[in-house]
């Protein structure tokens, strides 16, 4: 939608929508807050103002948000972990259904978009809060550009580990940065202890996985039939594997993902392949692509059907990392 039309009908909007919940994005974040490390937390009993630099937006909270619009699963799924499902007052752009433990969660939030949600739309649910999972989520053309919706009175907040600024993007993402994105998200909700519970359990859940010890070199297979892309060498693939003890073939790439010819596929000869099940590439349609190609299909991993699956949400930073983890492992297992 332009700019414009967004701004007019924003501004046409009732006061209370423009001056909700006490939480602007254009104040200056504390010195101690930098990129990828603790945003300053000294604010007395209250918790309050809470202020951070988020992928470079100055960002300060003076209170806990509310009314909060969720942009991707990731998002939306760290609130339904932190028990904060009453919170949400729409949800957009999700990659597939919720986990089963947290669908009863889920059940009662209203889905406002299957794809990025409008400005107008947005604005109309009056949140003090744009929760995303990409920064790409947050334009004149999406969910609203930052700067706009913190003079609407509208805080945006994206997860850190989407961020891709200089200084900003993890490299590599760890899992103590998913972790301590976790309880950056408690102080900004004022459930720190909620989120402090959640990180003691995932990584008890991650400290129990026993790698495997094969030493098998595997390719994350998440898109494209022309030019496939594949999981690189610093983002949540890399990540996953790592900890599942397998050795990603494109490991050598900085980059979350990357675009990797067939050709480079084939003579890397991987074990084992990760395939990504998303509802509009499934993972059936990418070994079908597997077996029917010539080249592909005389890769050992291919022709004895050697293949792990990953579902989508659980390839982005997130509550689903170290489940993903175990199923890998879980998986390799089976396959002997």
């Amino acid at each position: 939608m332009p700019f414009p039309r967004s701004l007019a009908l924003a501004v046409a909007l009732p006061a209370a929508a423009l001056l909700l919940a006490g939480c602007a994005g254009t104040s200056t974040a504390s010195p101690e807050s930098t990129a990828n490390e603790p945003a300053n937390t000294d604010t007395g009993s209250s918790g309050y103002p809470f202020a951070i630099d988020n992928c470079g937006t100055q960002v300060t909270f003076e209170s806990a948000p509310e009314r909060v619009v969720t942009v991707k699963s990731s998002t939306l799924e760290l609130m339904l972990a932190l028990g904060l499902e009453n919170r949400v007052i729409g949800s957009a752009f999700s990659d597939g259904p919720v986990p089963e433990e947290l669908a009863d969660a889920a059940s009662g939030i209203d889905v406002l978009s299957e794809k990025v949600p409008s400005q107008e739309a947005t604005l109309a649910l009056e949140p003090d809060l744009v929760f995303a999972g990409w920064e790409s989520n947050l334009s004149a053309e999406g969910a609203g550009d930052r700067d706009t919706l913190a003079k609407l009175g509208v805080a945006s907040y994206v997860a850190p580990a989407a961020c891709k600024g200089e200084g900003y993007m993890p490299n590599p993402l760890t899992f103590d940065e998913v972790f301590r994105e976790f309880e950056e998200a408690g102080a900004i909700f004022g459930v720190s202890d909620a989120a402090a519970e959640l990180v003691a359990q995932q990584r008890a859940e991650l400290d129990a996985i026993e790698p495997n010890a094969d030493g098998l070199t595997a390719l994350w297979y998440s898109s494209g039939d022309d030019t496939p892309y594949v999981g690189a060498g610093i983002g949540a693939p890399q990540m996953i594997m790592q900890a599942a003890g397998l050795e990603n073939v494109a490991a050598d790439v900085e980059d979350t993902w990357t675009a990797m010819g067939w050709e480079a596929i084939v003579a890397a000869n991987p074990d084992v392949i990760v395939l990504v099940d998303a509802a509009w590439n499934t993972a059936e349609q990418k070994i079908e692509h597997l077996e029917s190609n010539p080249a592909t299909a005389a890769l050992p991993a291919v022709a004895q059907q050697r293949y792990l699956v990953v579902d989508f949400p659980a390839t982005e930073a997130g509550v689903r990392n170290v489940g993903a983890v175990a199923s890998l492992v879980d998986q390799l297992e089976a396959l002997g």
